[in-house]
């Protein structure tokens, strides 16, 4: 009989390679010959470490590729996250491209510097950003405090989010409710006086660009039904300070506070020759800066036959005018904020604080034509 062939010898199983494991702090401490702890107190800075141990310690971590202790480690320690939430009421991008919100992002930096934390950029519909159900939003944004930047129509929303996830909240511009500290301005006198020079010039013809009123960002006529549900207070108490003065004043809501969106509502203010208005009172200076530019595309004269009226204080990249405004402290309203946080999370319950807006007189207003 023929012999059976031999099978053929089966290949060894290999175990799939494992990834090689991230070096731990306590392999850095051994490597430079030190305890954990001393390791530990190299990296935090804090406490009696020579600076020829540090050395050592640091010379080891590189040598074993160790970029440093994990920050979520750090976190779970303390309970805190070293992150403070800022809420914008629109898309990020255009917030940066408003100098009012990048002075109030400034001043907030600067009120929480003692927190040593960070600054987490959100927007009130949605995420940082990103989209889906993953998106980091105020909803799930791991913050340990929050400060909602306002003229939002969906403040009353945000506040009841927080509080349900039992995280501290500061408004700027906005009565948010008991228990949330108000860092604001006199909108409503600051306004007034605004209108009240516009009289003392003359005017008697004056109508009004607004803020948003809703979360809609509805645009057009400012109709009693819009005016008596507007969502957001600073669109209300602007509207009331010029009220004040001139009660039967229309007024053209605009969809943001921007040069686009002024430029379309005064468009429409201005589109009947017979029934202009001598002056206009925008309430931000980029409403302001669209107003000028509709007027020159229609060939009316500033401040000759039409006054224009901001508010903010803010220079306008190619606004060729010195603009009337109601200048307002918008570093000190961001800073304010921050340091109201700063107490918030260290147990105690600041106060609201309150700012006050200058008259700016510009090259933009002037008596009205004859």
């Amino acid at each position: 009989m023929q012999p059976e062939p031999a099978e053929p010898a089966s290949a060894p199983v290999t175990a799939p390679a494992q990834p090689p494991s991230r070096p731990t702090l306590a392999d850095v401490a051994a490597h430079a010959g030190v305890s954990a702890s001393t390791a530990s107190l190299a990296f935090s800075g804090s406490g009696p470490v020579s600076d020829a141990t540090k050395q050592r310690v640091f010379d080891a971590a590189a040598a074993l590729g160790y970029g440093g202790p994990d920050p979520r480690a750090r976190s779970l320690r303390r309970g805190r996250s070293g992150i403070v939430g800022v809420v914008l009421e629109e898309r990020v991008r255009t917030a940066f491209l408003d100098p009012v919100k990048i002075q109030m992002l400034d001043g907030i930096a600067e009120g929480i510097a003692p927190l040593s934390a960070g600054l987490l950029l959100l927007t009130d519909s949605g995420g940082a950003g990103g989209a889906g159900e993953h998106a980091v939003s105020i909803e799930s944004a791991p913050v340990d405090a929050v400060v909602l930047v306002g003229c939002s129509p969906r403040l009353a929303e945000s506040v009841e989010v927080l509080r349900r996830r039992g995280i501290p909240a500061v408004a700027i511009e906005g009565a948010a409710d008991d228990g949330v500290p108000e860092i604001s301005i006199d909108n409503l006198p600051a306004t007034r006086r605004g209108a009240e020079y516009l009289r003392e010039l003359g005017h008697t013809r004056v109508a009004i660009v607004t803020l948003p009123v809703d979360a809609a960002r509805t645009r057009g006529p400012l109709t009693p039904e819009l005016e008596r549900d507007c969502a957001v207070g600073v669109t209300s108490e602007r509207l009331a300070g010029a009220r004040t003065v001139f009660p039967e004043a229309p007024a053209q809501v605009a969809g943001a506070s921007s040069i686009e969106e002024g430029r379309d509502a005064a468009l429409a203010l201005l589109a009947d020759p017979s029934a202009r208005p001598t002056a206009i009172i925008a309430q931000s200076d980029l409403l302001a800066a669209g107003v000028i530019l509709a007027a020159e595309e229609l060939g009316i004269a500033v401040p000759a036959e039409l006054s224009v009226v901001g508010f903010d204080g803010i220079r306008v990249d190619g606004l060729q005018h010195d603009l009337t405004t109601l200048v307002q402290p918008s570093v000190a309203k961001g800073r304010a904020a921050g340091e109201a946080v700063v107490s918030l999370l260290a147990g105690e319950q600041p106060d609201s604080v309150c700012f006050t807006s200058t008259l700016h007189v510009g090259d933009t207003t002037a008596a009205p034509p004859r």
